[in-house]
């Protein structure tokens, strides 16, 4: 079953997110073979190119791109997946 958030979907802290990614991690394992992205490098670009159109996302789809959004948290747990066991 797919896990993709909906516009309307909202992650209001960190535990929700830790959930979000294990039922993304699920999808991988369950259907991984069915993603545009299936390796860590395409993966990455993929997000950086997302990141990068977002507000063009939010406008599309009449929302304000969240100006609260922890980026630093964010990157920091990206970077910390590096090596994190």
């Amino acid at each position: 079953m797919p896990n993709h958030l909906k516009p309307h979907d909202h992650i209001a802290d960190r535990e929700a997110l830790c959930a979000f990614l294990a039922r993304l991690r699920a999808e991988y394992d369950e259907s991984g073979d069915h993603w545009e992205n299936q390796t860590l490098a395409s993966f990455l670009e993929a997000l950086e190119a997302w990141l990068s159109s977002a507000p063009g996302w939010y406008a599309n789809h009449m929302q304000t791109l969240p100006a609260e959004g922890d980026w630093t948290f964010f990157a920091r747990a990206l970077s910390a997946a590096r090596h994190y066991e």
